[in-house]
């Protein structure tokens, strides 16, 4: 039996206990100790980790008040690769006790509703220490105050001091200052935004982290993660020692993520090396400082499905997980020029964008180069090369693997149903029973130079367009053949009524301009040659027209033919 693949574990004792496939992470433990940091920001996309190493650090560092606990924790380490490096860095084991708070609980419609998590995440927390409480080292008014606390009874200023206060309670206990592991703090940050509470929840972060970190003397280290850097609000305000390490530094840049060793490890130990090209195709791609990373949770997704089917196909396992909002909001708003740069991006082409790594979500839509950082930093986009120039930092950027190609397709799909729900296309409805062909070019003509198109999958795209639009009527029913196979017209639109009119779309993709015009004679010719009308003659219409269809890029041709018997 191979070890199980620990989807959705980010428990590390639980994933060690359980014997869990684990990807040795533990030396992010040596470098963060060699390095001495004192805050340290760890900005990276969902799902690449960082959950799971906060818990390692947990679990490493806690002095848990417990000697039998704390030998427990040791013994996860045993056999993994921070255990090999001496007594310089095993004796910070279980040397410090350990405030572990995690913000990702705070998606809620309002801030009461938001507020409401983070006192109870606070809470939970001080009752995680309430054995500190047995001896007579902490006074009675900090008891007192811990315990409405613990029990969230407390007002708005003691919650948001809460961690400053636990740190000192926790060094009156035990004489030992402090480790403080915070992740997803920018979760309620970006979730307020969307919300409409975004003031709000900004404040409260801002005396939760500046009383915690800012000057709290009872503070080792610090650990915080996120997807973005957000300081112009003064979330960090006046943290001088804050160490901020994003995916465009090398320090830090192969504990996060998957390398290419690990995943080719991975799928010798489950025996699915066959698949490795399709695993690079579709996960790979991300560049953190110089490191080549693949997607962790894509990889173990995909690996967990090879590993029933070697065959298995793969999916966009990472669109259910991450938050599509940005892209989603990048293509409603998009205006010409910003829906040339997404079809660049589409083709495989590249984007150069000036780094800026102090946005913020009001920043987001001011103007397009801040777009482009959020997307690179949430990873919807990678590096592909660096360079400088004019004493700034730019990105030659693109669209990372195949998975996150699709997200934006899919995205890009679904904005184009809604915005052809939205239209009246009476008139070109009108001009196909009129057998009118130049005035559905037109109409046509002028809805391709409003969408984003990929031409990468164009026939699927331009199939999906034009089954869109026809759908739309309501004295038609319409039939896509296109997942039929051949020997089918792709497109069949029909009254419901016998006695009604029927048409024959048959759809073909140019490879030139120059060809738009013999392409949709070539289509309507090969209704005929096929006999695509008999599915229709079969049906018992007798009255049906036909027209053959090509596309290139933002132009259209189209052909008209009258039914032939």
């Amino acid at each position: 039996m191979k070890k199980p693949l620990p989807i959705g574990v980010d428990n590390f004792e639980k994933l060690i206990k359980d014997g869990y496939c684990y990807i040795d992470k533990t030396m992010f433990i040596k470098e963060l100790l060699d390095l001495k940091g004192e805050v340290n920001l760890f900005i990276r996309p969902r799902r690449f980790g960082k959950t799971l190493n906060l818990s390692m650090l947990r679990y490493f560092f806690e002095d848990t008040g417990e000697t039998k606990k704390n030998e427990e924790n040791k013994s996860l380490f045993q056999g993994l690769k921070i255990m090999e490096q001496g007594e310089e860095y095993t004796e910070h084991m279980g040397d410090y006790p350990v405030i572990n708070l995690t913000l990702k609980s705070t998606k809620q419609p309002s801030f009461e509703s938001a507020y409401s998590k983070l006192r109870k995440a606070i809470a939970d927390e001080f009752q995680r220490h309430q054995y500190i409480l047995a001896d007579g080292k902490i006074n009675e008014e900090d008891k007192k105050l811990f315990r409405k606390i613990a029990d969230r009874r407390a007002g708005y200023d003691d919650y948001s001091g809460a961690l400053e206060f636990l740190s000192k309670c926790l060094y009156q206990a035990t004489e030992k200052k402090s480790v403080i592991l915070i992740d997803e703090y920018d979760v309620p940050l970006e979730n307020a935004y969307f919300r409409g509470f975004y003031e709000e929840m900004v404040d409260f972060i801002r005396s939760l982290f500046e009383s915690a970190l800012k000057t709290n003397d009872y503070l080792q280290i610090a650990v915080i993660t996120g997807c973005l850097r957000i300081s112009k609000e003064s979330i960090f305000t006046g943290l001088n020692h804050l160490n901020i390490i994003s995916i465009l530094d090398k320090k830090y840049s192969e504990y996060f993520g998957f390398t290419e060793e690990e995943v080719h490890r991975m799928m010798s130990y489950y025996e699915v090396e066959s698949r490795f090209s399709t695993m690079k195709e579709w996960y790979d791609g991300y560049l953190f400082g110089d490191m080549e990373v693949y997607n962790p949770w894509s990889v173990i997704k995909f690996l967990y499905d090879l590993y029933s089917d070697v065959g298995a196909f793969p999916h966009p396992y990472w669109i259910n997980t991450s938050s599509n909002d940005i892209i989603k909001e990048l293509i409603v708003r998009a205006d010409r020029e910003t829906k040339g740069q997404i079809e660049r991006l589409l083709e495989g082409g590249t984007l150069d964008i000036q780094v800026h790594e102090e946005v913020t979500y009001e920043d987001m839509y001011s103007n397009g180069e801040n777009l482009w950082n959020f997307l690179y930093f949430t990873g919807y986009l990678t590096k592909e090369s660096e360079y400088f120039k004019e004493s700034s930092i730019f990105l030659r950027a693109r669209i990372p693997n195949i998975e996150v190609k699709t997200i934006y397709q899919n995205t890009i799909l679904n904005w184009l149903k809604a915005v052809i729900k939205k239209e009246d296309f009476h008139d070109l409805y009108l001009a196909m029973e009129e057998g009118d062909a130049q005035k559905m070019t037109d109409i046509l003509n002028g809805q391709l130079f409003r969408t984003i198109s990929f031409y990468d999958s164009a026939e699927n795209f331009y199939h999906g367009f034009l089954t869109g639009i026809m759908s739309q009527s309501e004295n038609y029913l319409v039939k896509s053949n296109r997942e039929m196979g051949k020997g089918r017209s792709d497109i069949l639109v029909k009254s419901p009524s016998l006695r009604g009119r029927s048409f024959v779309l048959e759809l073909k993709v140019s490879g030139s301009i120059a060809d738009l015009e013999n392409d949709a004679e070539k289509a309507l010719q090969q209704i005929y040659d096929k006999r695509y009308m008999e599915e229709l003659r079969a049906e018992g219409y007798r009255k049906i027209d036909c027209y053959g269809i090509s596309f290139f890029r933002k132009d259209c041709e189209v052909r008209f033919g009258k039914g032939q018997d």
